[in-house]
């Protein structure tokens, strides 16, 4: 058996497997893209089948560029978190597509449930609030609205599960699992719980028996059968990917931050064993469970980040690639009074507002692309702003901030995001830390490493550091627009 980590790595818009050396260094990657169905305004989902497909597909690609499974010790998966798969438990196939976290169609049910006076006890109880964004309310609406889930759950064959779930029950053949990370994101286990609760799946309609088993999040949790990469090789690795980028940025004592952009961007600081317990409408969450012991996060959640440029790209045909924007930002002094507050599923933390809608504002004929691509990058210096402000007063502030995500190897943004905070900002040479913290959970739980501090450790790799240059006036400018942009949607 040979001792690469091959990581899974289940993000929004595409799958990848990748293939990591026990130093950290990858040493091959394959990436296919996910279909995005978007059936009516706010339903976001995705086809489990295809995401099943394309990730053994790649899982299989890397494999044979080492030179088959016997190169490789374990696995480990890290996905996108509160996605809900439907599967019939007998013969493993979806039941109906797979509802994506960005997905808003259960907002009147969450709105009840609050009229209700039921958000206070839920977030006591998990960290969480009564939004859209979470699980439990996902796999309601199935039950409610699809005859073959319905019918599924009647007859008792009914597993619902997240994406890590989902594809554990893929390749091992029986195995109904997910880690306590993406389990603290169900609105289902209390914080402090060691399984789902009863009570709990009893408020959101949810039945317990359609649930699977919450474990740590590394160890010897599944066996990958040897029909799918020419040999058995034990899943010994599991985290959502906000979890896992954190631990990839090797924040593992309290008062270590980290934010990811990605598709959305999340930020968490360590809150060591304390379980979490916000007053600024930030979530408390388990960050990873060893040996039954968990250490908690406190974290913040913005919908739009790298999606926002995407829509650019895509949608409004502004710009041709991401890519460019580090340029048209360079290339003009500021954004000519533009700014863009990219609420395009939503506000997230620390507003929590389901029916904000993104805007464009202060448009005149002197602006072009280039001041709107810098505006969509400001956005998120001014998103993560508002965040820092929320964990200062929930007793978490910053100190300085470690980042990544594929937006983050953009310079430009990453001095904006230090300037705004008047913080030092960190970036790792490989800035997709969410594999990477997968990997360190899989060699721990194959026993490479003897701890998690030992994996981060050996596993991390060099780093880049921005520190604050903007004068103060600039600063309290930029801010005081932003307010007025917020207002205005």
């Amino acid at each position: 058996m040979g001792d690469y980590i091959l990581v899974l790595d289940e993000g929004t818009t595409s799958t990848r497997a990748m293939l990591f050396a026990p130093d950290g260094s990858l040493r091959a990657s394959a990436q296919r893209e996910l279909t995005q169905h978007y059936p009516k305004g706010g339903w976001v989902e995705h086809d489990a089948a295809e995401i099943w497909d394309k990730t053994l597909a790649c899982a299989c690609d890397v494999t044979e560029e080492v030179g088959g499974a016997s190169q490789i010790a374990a696995i480990g998966i890290t996905n996108q978190r509160e996605t809900v798969v439907a599967w019939d438990r007998e013969t493993l196939e979806p039941l109906s597509r797979a509802i994506v976290w960005q997905d808003r169609r259960t907002a009147e049910f969450c709105a009840g449930l609050r009229d209700a006076g039921h958000e206070k006890e839920v977030q006591v109880r998990t960290g969480l609030l009564l939004d859209p964004y979470f699980s439990g309310t996902k796999m309601r609406w199935l039950l409610d609205n699809d005859e073959a889930v319905r019918n599924a759950a009647d007859s008792g064959r009914l597993a619902f599960g997240t994406i890590e779930s989902w594809l554990v029950a893929k390749l091992s053949g029986d195995t109904h699992i997910s880690d306590a990370s993406n389990a603290s994101r169900t609105l289902l286990m209390e914080l402090g719980g060691a399984q789902f609760d009863e009570g709990l799946c009893e408020l959101f309609g949810v039945p317990h028996g359609a649930l699977p088993s919450v474990v740590d999040n590394a160890g010897e949790l599944a066996i990958a059968k040897k029909e799918w990469l020419g040999a058995e090789i034990p899943i010994t690795g599991l985290a959502g990917d906000q979890q896992s980028a954190t631990i990839g940025q090797a924040c593992l004592n309290p008062g270590e931050t980290k934010a990811t952009y990605g598709t959305g961007a999340f930020v968490l600081t360590n809150m060591g064993d304390a379980i979490p317990a916000s007053k600024n409408r930030l979530l408390g969450t388990v960050l990873y469970q060893l040996g039954g012991e968990r250490a908690y996060a406190l974290e913040g959640s913005v919908f739009v980040a790298g999606s926002l440029v995407q829509w650019l790209c895509d949608s409004l045909g502004i710009l041709e690639t991401a890519s460019e924007t580090e340029d048209l930002a360079r290339s003009v002094p500021d954004t000519g009074g533009v700014m863009i507050v990219p609420a395009l599923s939503g506000l997230g933390a620390p507003h929590w507002d389901a029916e904000a809608r993104g805007a464009i504002i202060g448009l005149s004929f002197a602006s072009g692309k280039a001041q709107i691509a810098r505006a969509a990058l400001e956005a998120m210096a001014h998103q993560t702003h508002d965040l820092a402000r929320g964990f200062a007063a929930d007793g978490a502030p910053w100190q300085s901030l470690r980042i990544d995500g594929g937006m983050s190897a953009n310079d430009w943004m990453a001095q904006d995001i230090a300037n705004m905070l008047n913080l030092p900002i960190e970036r790792p040479a490989l800035v997709e830390t969410t594999a990477l913290g997968a990997a360190m959970l899989a060699a721990t739980g194959a026993g490479l490493y003897p701890s998690l501090e030992e994996a981060a450790s050996a596993m991390r790799g060099e780093l880049s550091r921005f520190d604050a240059d903007m004068d103060d006036s600039i600063r309290q400018e930029r801010l005081a627009q932003w307010a007025k942009a917020l207002e205005a949607t």
